[in-house]
């Protein structure tokens, strides 16, 4: 079956990381004249000398199709789509930024993971509360960047509240390599992809420790069920924790090699503080803060999730990833 046109003929990336950059290809070899923006003028300067992104995607020569800007209003100017690839700590402060020189009513799509510390709202929410009313979904999924820019298989979904907006990023991002999916359950897909990545840190650490696959296989089993647990109580479809977004990308980001995620709790696991980890990674690992936030949301939901807790206490709390795994394992003897 072929691949219809795109139905969009210009966007806007906002940010120049891994993913926004994977997405800006993708849409450039849609034929859709695509413009990525960053607040750091010198990275975009690289970006416009390079024609390549060698910090965060090096080795993927941009189309003719895809430009980078420094200029909001350039960006901007006559987009049909903006996706927003910023870390989820930094969505409100970048917005805050972009929100004159951004179009009223032009849909936004999310790629981000995360939840914002403090208010707890996750990065739609925290666009739709900058910019007001506009049309908001969310691309999410097990799509490692490097995999996706080097024309691997790939499959995602599209989530939005409006069918007809997630249809639109479904036919916009659909390639032969780049399957898109659609989901109405724009909380559930947004939650999963930001809470797997606590579930993520905690394999990491399993792996640091040497602690087997048998305990891996247990904690990705048993992190689905804990974030599943918080996605229901938050008002999510538990079918949702059971698709790509969940389950999907879940085992993904914990068995890659290059996941950012699962390799900071491998080095936190071996012995390395959480302060040089993050001092050594020039990526942000959202897993990090977000961890913060998930635990204060199940104790908001009143939310069992105790490898959510070991983490905040092995990130937060100073407690050794050895005593983590001993507390978990020696929980109260119960029904699966």
């Amino acid at each position: 079956m072929s691949i219809a046109p795109s139905p969009i003929k210009r966007a806007t990336i906002v940010g120049d990381g891994a993913m926004g950059t994977v997405c800006g290809l993708i849409l450039a070899g849609r034929g859709v004249d695509v413009r990525i923006w960053s607040p750091f003028a010198n990275q975009i300067a690289d970006l416009q000398r390079d024609r390549e992104n060698r910090r965060f995607l090096a080795g993927h020569s941009f189309p003719d199709a895809l430009t980078a800007t420094a200029d909001a209003m350039e960006a901007f100017c006559d987009t049909e789509l903006i996706v927003s690839a910023v870390p989820c700590q930094f969505v409100r402060q970048v917005w805050s930024e972009l929100v004159v020189a951004c179009p009223p009513g032009k849909p936004v799509v999310s790629v981000t993971k995360g939840i914002e510390n403090g208010t707890l709202l996750r990065a739609t929410q925290i666009i739709g509360d900058v910019l007001g009313e506009v049309p908001l979904a969310v691309l999410s999924g097990p799509s490692i960047a490097t995999e996706v820019a080097d024309g691997l298989p790939c499959t995602v979904v599209s989530a939005s509240d409006d069918l007809t907006l997630a249809e639109l990023v479904q036919q916009s991002f659909s390639t032969r390599s780049f399957r898109v999916y659609t989901n109405a359950d724009l909380l559930g897909v947004e939650l999963a992809g930001a809470t797997k990545n606590v579930v993520a840190i905690a394999a990491g650490i399993i792996d640091g420790l040497k602690a087997g696959d048998n305990a891996k296989a247990a904690l990705i089993t048993r992190g689905l069920v804990e974030i599943t647990r918080l996605g229901v109580a938050m008002g999510a479809h538990a079918e949702t924790f059971k698709g790509l977004a969940g389950v999907g990308d879940l085992v993904t980001t914990c068995v890659s090699p290059v996941g950012r995620n699962r390799s900071a709790g491998e080095r936190i696991g071996a012995g390395e503080s959480v302060a040089d980890v993050v001092a050594a990674t020039p990526s942000v690992i959202e897993g990090i803060p977000t961890t913060r936030s998930v635990a204060e949301l199940a104790r908001e939901y009143h939310v069992q999730m105790p490898i959510t807790l070991a983490v905040y206490e092995v990130l937060f709390e100073q407690m050794s990833p050895r005593s983590a795994i001993d507390e978990l394992m020696t929980r109260q003897l119960k029904h699966e």
